[in-house]
């Protein structure tokens, strides 16, 4: 995986260094209160991955993958802890030595007393989470979850909401372009790009689950990613909703600033002395993009 710089919107670097020393327990607290594990689905892994909940925490470094390139980088800006959206074991593992790239993951952060937390799908369903954090870099309102929780309605994966002017399916992807971190993967588009959008749907990370969703909820367009040739076609054909597919990483990362900002309100409100950066590492496994030339057949 490739390390890029990239430019971070909004947040560099929250600081809240008064307060009195902080720890690993501390950072658990606070994000179960933002983000609490009740919301992950059934199949998500969340919480403490490396670390003990007693380690000093005095920096933390906000990444939406935990990647080698990753922990250089907070090795490099001196960060003890490393919270992230994406698991590191999604599916569990019997082997962490350092013959295989996460398990030389956890050992460089056992050996540099880094801690790794994560945030998944408890994050995308959460009151500013991923999926508000995507919605309100468009401008909904009024917007309420593609897939509501059976327990609470008002929270959930995805969002669907109205947007404050009609615009045209080209004009959200070209904003789309303008605002998501893209890296080297391209905005792609399904549908007719002059048709009007007046309610947009969105949901960060992979989105074929929420197809039929975007349908029923009276979306003209639906933002996402990791969209699949079969289930893309056959709902641009049945008349579905336009379709406007980022890169996984893209659609999730807005996420990153609104976190930091909410952390560090809850630190300074528990007067925790802590520091928050986000990360400036494209995560996005493709490194180039290269146009198709037109060919008649």
């Amino acid at each position: 995986m490739q390390g890029v710089s990239m430019y971070i919107p909004d947040v560099e670097l929250i600081t809240s260094l008064q307060g009195r020393r902080s720890c690993v327990e501390d950072v658990l607290r606070v994000m179960e209160r933002l983000y609490p594990e009740a919301l992950r689905e059934e199949w998500d892994k969340v919480g403490l991955i490396v670390g003990d909940p007693a380690w000093d925490v005095s920096k933390i470094l906000l990444a939406v993958d935990i990647v080698p390139s990753v922990v250089r980088e907070a090795l490099g800006v001196g960060a003890d802890m490393i919270v992230t959206h994406h698991p590191l074991y999604l599916r569990g593992t019997s082997f962490v030595a350092a013959t295989n790239y996460k398990g030389r993951i956890v050992q460089d952060l056992l050996t540099n007393h880094i801690s790794l937390m994560n945030a998944h799908t408890n994050a995308d369903a959460a009151r500013r989470g991923v999926s508000e954090a995507l919605a309100n870099l468009f401008g909904l309102f009024h917007a309420s979850p593609l897939q509501p929780l059976a327990s609470e309605p008002t929270l959930g994966i995805g969002r669907v909401g109205m947007l404050e002017e009609p615009t045209t399916v080209r004009t959200l992807a070209e904003q789309a372009a303008r605002v998501l971190p893209v890296g080297k993967s391209p905005i792609r588009v399904a549908g007719d790009l002059d048709s009007e959008v007046r309610v947009l749907a969105v949901s960060p990370g992979a989105g074929d689950s929420l197809l039929s969703r975007a349908r029923s909820a009276g979306a003209q367009a639906y933002i996402t990613s990791d969209l699949r040739h079969h289930p893309s076609s056959e709902h641009i054909e049945d008349g579905g909703p336009a379709l406007i597919n980022g890169s996984h990483f893209a659609t999730e990362f807005p996420w990153l600033p609104m976190a930091a900002r909410d952390l560090g309100v809850q630190f300074e409100r528990e007067g925790l002395g802590m520091q928050i950066c986000l990360s400036h590492t494209i995560t996005d496994p493709w490194v180039e993009y290269f146009p198709a030339e037109l060919k008649e057949l």
